[in-house]
């Protein structure tokens, strides 16, 4: 979807800090993410990629992983928020960055408002996503829980599911039942802070308060938040709305924290707007379905290639791509494309998938070859007439990686689905897919 540019480091006094750069545009947008991050663990989720292309579609993206967190040094004392100031402007100067619109996103509100209000000639707007002034209640500031409260929280929710996912219920909870996804969570949160770092990073956001700082932010400003999100209450925004001079307000349907997950085009959409002063016609929707996506390898393929010169290869691929297309469409499938030595298909139904599976590895034998098949279902985004893309077509490019010659290898999801067939399976034992979430137990078709 977005390329991912490569992680460079920034040097904040002894500290090195962790920054990406994505698109090239002529605005700068400094994004400065909440709790904790991990640029390169981030990078490898689609919702994350989709948000980012769609902010670099219009201004030059900068990322940085704050100090103890993600790929940036760990740090022996809580970072003061004058600390972290000096962070934003060692990212800048690395990036090449003179002037910035500073995008705060939670807890890194604050961070953001008292350096619009301290270094203004630097700070081009700022726009505040999901944030507050003060992280806990105060007689005068209702809009947080007490300081005992959030310590209670943290002590009986989110330490305890550090690092498992659990914690995406409340932060992201439009995709907390999208097993893959809370699996991603899981690692993000592991590699971006271990529980006692996170535990620090906590007690320095328990005394957060840039209240003050408030009147003296003289830069644009937009305030953007979901009205039921769960971690920071809607009318912490309103507030912090009031109390900057000129600030925008919009509040939006919702109640992911996270400001990729849920309509994150509508976010696009504002900063958009905000920043440019017009707001790009929307893309149009994929359309996604569920599918059972097969890949077909054809084995050996580069000694073949290299023993029959180039004319007999081409003539042999032919061959094969119509045999193969043969038989997806014997089973009512969909041959999406040929993949250099391989194709790409998609079938509704996982059963005619497995079959068609089986069929094409014996129908292709008479060429003197043999190919391998990877099946997976999930959800699929159609890419126009021609192509398909989702996760789920990567896990099934993962899967058939991993298949024996003659072999139909299948994900859990696949058998699961075909549940009281007359299809007998083998255990293919657990692996880790490359650039995918968690371990994957795979299945082979058992032949006879």
């Amino acid at each position: 979807m977005i390329d991912i540019p490569p992680t460079r480091y920034a040097r904040s006094g002894d500290v090195h800090l962790a920054y990406q750069v994505y698109g090239d545009g002529p605005v700068d947008l400094l994004v400065v993410s909440g709790f904790v991050s991990h640029l390169e663990v981030q990078a490898e989720n689609p919702e994350i990629q989709r948000f980012v292309a769609g902010l670099s579609r219009f201004a030059r993206v900068i990322g940085f992983d704050k100090r103890g967190s993600g790929m940036s040094d760990p740090v022996a004392e809580v970072p003061t928020l004058e600390e972290r100031m000096d962070d934003l402007r060692a990212v800048m100067d690395a990036a090449g960055s003179e002037r910035a619109v500073l995008v705060g996103i939670s807890e890194g509100a604050p961070m953001c408002i008292l350096f619009a209000a301290t270094f203004p000639a630097r700070t081009q707007a700022l726009v505040l996503l999901g944030g507050m002034a003060r992280s806990t209640w105060a007689p005068d500031y209702p809009w947080a829980s007490t300081r005992e409260a959030l310590l209670e929280a943290a002590v009986e929710f989110t330490a305890p599911g550090w690092g498992t996912g659990e914690n995406m219920e409340t932060f992201a909870p439009s995709l907390a039942d999208d097993a893959a996804m809370r699996a991603w969570w899981g690692r993000l949160e592991r590699l971006a802070a271990s529980p006692s770092m996170m535990q620090k990073i906590l007690m320095m956001f328990l005394d957060v308060d840039v209240r003050d700082a408030l009147p003296l932010v003289h830069v644009p400003t937009l305030v953007l938040h979901r009205r039921g999100d769960r971690v920071v209450n809607v009318g912490a925004g309103r507030w912090l709305a009031e109390h900057i001079d000129g600030a925008r307000f919009v509040e939006l349907p919702g109640r992911d924290h996270a400001a990729w997950a849920g309509d994150s085009g509508a976010i696009v959409g504002e900063l958009e707007e905000f920043v440019t002063g017009q707001r790009s016609a929307p893309e149009v929707e994929t359309e996604r379905v569920l599918a059972t996506v097969m890949f077909v390898d054809l084995v050996g393929s580069t000694q073949l290639a290299a023993g029959m010169g180039d004319r007999r290869w081409r003539e042999l691929l032919e061959r094969f791509y119509a045999v193969a297309g043969e038989q997806v469409a014997r089973f009512r499938g969909r041959q999406v494309k040929t993949i250099g030595d391989g194709l790409l298909a998609c079938f509704d139904g996982p059963g005619r998938a497995i079959r068609c599976g089986q069929s094409l590895l014996g129908a292709v034998r008479p060429l003197g070859v043999q190919a391998r098949v990877g099946l997976h279902t999930g959800e699929c985004e159609l890419l126009g007439d021609d192509d398909v893309g989702g996760i789920a077509v990567h896990i099934a490019a993962r899967i058939v990686a991993l298949a024996q010659p003659g072999e139909v290898l299948l994900s859990s999801t696949v058998k699961d689905l075909v549940a009281g067939s007359s299809t007998v399976f083998r255990d293919g034992g657990v692996h880790v897919l490359k650039g995918v979430p968690g371990e994957w137990r795979l299945f082979a078709v058992a032949e006879g």
